[in-house]
């Protein structure tokens, strides 16, 4: 069978959701049996996301295949519990760069390469292999950006003709928009909708579904007045209203009949029984609720001001409160404001820093890993915050005066923290950094092993510096246990301190294994150990 196309398109503003939508829509034909998978488009001229400010742009999510990607590949994770491959983040570099190399080499000879057809034609190449490697039954393609980027337009352009050339029967078009409610009015506005897909039919792409983003249920007045002026059915006009959680999205779009409406535009007929997959998600979804204890994490870090930039570590944690039925509440903590104020800190239950690079609020990182370790209370750091645990206790234990790492202190005479070695000849920052999954081996009779129960794990990674391996008698002497390791004992990848609590440091990222109703285990172990402080 020819795989089917949902085009996801955005218009008024960004950040309304897209990714949310996309993820809901795929999760509920996956529940309904079908092979489905999304494709993320980013209209930006960086080849990936790797060298965004994440206070900027959101996290930088890393793939099993070790893509440094949009943080809605994360979502789509996370909603369909399957990895994605880093060729599903698709950016105009990537496409502009494949077209070049390809005149380079002679094979548009006699041409005169231009953005229709050639880059559109490489757009739906990338679009088209996707959906033909992967045998897939739907797949879910969400366009970045909003309706009129100038950056936007070959990729519309691209899904446009995909539609003509596959016809409508094999290319759904969902139009993501806004209706905003003024305090002062009380009034669902329809303008900003009507002028979206006004411009969306300017460049020649009728919407065939509407999902509208609103504070509270869309009326039944609004979705009549929407349809009149967008020339869009009212049952194609869906309501996506404000919920506690982004896992509800699908059950709020299927109870407005958003799944055979689909498969009736596709001509698919007849739904698969699909209860016993709804009755699992169900299940998931229920668990991520208000329980009646809370326990209180201060997430240290340097990118704090948009919570977006750790999106994932905010999952891990939800994923893993509801596995143990506690409710969890995180205050983000800028790292740069700690340096005097450490003991604000004791308030807390337990202690995150998660990954980080760079200089600025290094000091306040290395404070709060001592300080966590000298008041006991359960630490978890992630890549910088794993890093720079093992300066904190290089300087406190061991006595290494200056000990630093030399991504912050080059000069530093005691590097506890170096350049890895294969990274010392790198002169491009892009794409350069040790990223995916590599395997580790576990040391049993250790706290790592309690956590993963297993003597091998496989995890992502995305970092340039590691544990200098020649300090490492002197950690174990004074206390610390490398319980990790991987590349036959090249690599430190876990530490911990057996005499606490609960110290732990991982150098690889947990946080993108993490799925809902399956919680990463190093964050559910950090939660138990944090759940016997709290009140």
């Amino acid at each position: 069978m020819q795989t089917k196309f949902i085009f996801i398109t955005g218009g008024v503003m960004s950040g309304l959701g897209k990714g949310v939508v996309s993820s809901s829509i795929a999760k509920l034909l996956q529940l309904s049996n079908q092979k489905v998978s999304c494709v993320k488009i980013d209209p930006y001229l960086n080849y990936d996301a790797g060298t965004m400010n994440p206070v900027a742009h959101g996290e930088v999510f890393v793939t099993d295949d070790g893509g440094e990607c949009d943080m809605d590949i994360g979502n789509y994770e996370r909603f369909l519990n399957q990895n994605i491959p880093k060729s599903h983040n698709i950016t105009t570099a990537q496409i502009y760069s494949n077209v070049i190399e390809a005149e380079r080499r002679g094979e548009y000879l006699g041409a005169c390469v231009q953005i229709i057809p050639h880059i559109t034609d490489e757009i739906k190449n990338r679009i088209r292999k996707i959906a033909e490697d992967e045998k897939l039954d739907i797949l879910v393609v969400e366009c970045g950006g909003t309706v009129g980027d100038i950056e936007s337009l070959p990729f519309l352009e691209a899904l446009r003709q995909i539609r003509t050339e596959d016809g409508p029967e094999n290319v759904i078009f969902v139009h993501v928009t806004l209706a905003p409610s003024l305090d002062v009015v009380g009034e669902q506005k329809t303008k900003p909708t009507q002028h979206s897909v006004q411009e969306l039919r300017r460049i020649g792409i009728q919407p065939d579904l509407l999902t509208v983003r609103c504070t509270s249920p869309l009326l039944e007045k609004t979705k009549k007045k929407i349809s009149m002026f967008t020339n869009v059915s009212v049952k194609d006009v869906f309501s996506c209203h404000d919920v506690d959680s982004i896992f509800k999205v699908p059950q709020i779009l299927y109870d407005q009949d958003l799944v055979n409406i689909i498969f009736k535009k596709f001509g698919m007929v007849g739904l698969v029984n699909a209860s016993a997959n709804w009755d699992k998600w169900n299940s998931i979804v229920n668990s991520i609720k208000k329980y009646e204890k809370t326990v209180n994490i201060a997430m240290v870090g340097k990118y704090v001001t948009l919570t977006d930039s750790y999106v994932s570590v905010n999952h891990a944690l939800k994923h893993a409160g509801a596995s143990i039925g506690k409710n969890v509440s995180i205050e983000w903590i800028d790292s740069e404001t700690l340096d005097g104020n450490m003991e604000k800190l004791g308030n807390f239950d337990g202690i995150l820093v998660p990954g980080g690079f760079g200089t600025r609020g290094s000091e306040g990182i290395i404070k709060t890993a001592n300080f966590a370790r000298e008041k006991n209370i359960p630490y978890l750091g992630i890549c910088f915050g794993f890093q720079l645990a093992a300066v904190a206790f290089g300087r406190n234990v061991c006595g290494l005066n200056g000990a630093n790492s030399t991504e912050v202190d080059p000069k530093t005479t005691n590097p506890v923290i170096d350049l890895l070695p294969e990274q010392k000849a790198v002169a491009n920052m892009g794409g350069s950094l040790r990223l995916g999954a590599n395997d580790i081996n576990v040391k049993e009779n250790s706290l790592a092993y309690k956590v993963y129960n297993s003597k091998f794990i496989s995890k992502r990674h995305r970092h340039r510096f590691e544990f200098n391996k020649k300090y490492i008698d002197m950690f174990i002497e004074k206390g610390m246990v490398f319980s990790g390791e991987s590349d036959n004992g090249k690599r430190m990848e876990i530490l911990e301190i057996p005499s606490h609590k609960f110290f732990f440091g991982v150098q690889f990222h947990p946080e993108f294994s993490s799925r809902p109703g399956f919680p990463e285990e190093a964050f559910k172990a950090f939660l138990e150990a944090a759940s016997s402080n709290s009140k």
